[in-house]
């Protein structure tokens, strides 16, 4: 079911400092900022040869990532995304076997444009699990 993993999401306070220290401390490439108001953020993409870090800053108070930073207030690790082939018999055989889908079964358009849903973390070892149509 799982493709390649798409990219490991980091809440920060500041994208633009977090980026600063992957491109000037880790010697990596990122992208310029790019606010995605339906989705509550802006994002910087750190590229890497076989995958991406998703620096994310919540855009406004209402963002569902200010509430990611009220409990860990220097950022941290929110999520990460697995590519899929088809992401409605994906989500079909994990609800099967008894995974909960968030925010209802039916998946979103995500910030790149794809499908894309999310996985309750308490099904999956504590961890927020993305899936992206690939």
């Amino acid at each position: 079911m799982l493709g390649k993993l798409n990219h490991v999401a980091i809440v920060v306070k500041d994208v633009n400092a977090a980026a600063a220290v992957y491109r000037d401390t880790l010697g990596a490439q990122v992208s310029e900022p790019k606010a995605h108001p339906e989705h509550g953020m802006t994002v910087i993409s750190v590229n890497l040869p076989n995958t991406s870090i998703e620096l994310q800053q919540p855009l406004g108070a209402d963002s569902p990532l200010s509430n990611f930073l009220l409990t860990h207030a220097d950022g941290g690790i929110h999520h990460i995304c697995y590519e899929v082939a088809d992401i409605f018999a994906s989500r079909d055989k994990l609800v099967e076997q008894g995974a909960r889908v968030l925010g209802g079964a039916e998946p979103k358009t995500g910030p790149h444009g794809k499908l894309t849903l999310f996985l309750h973390p308490k099904d999956f070892c504590g961890t927020l699990i993305e899936l992206e149509q690939a």
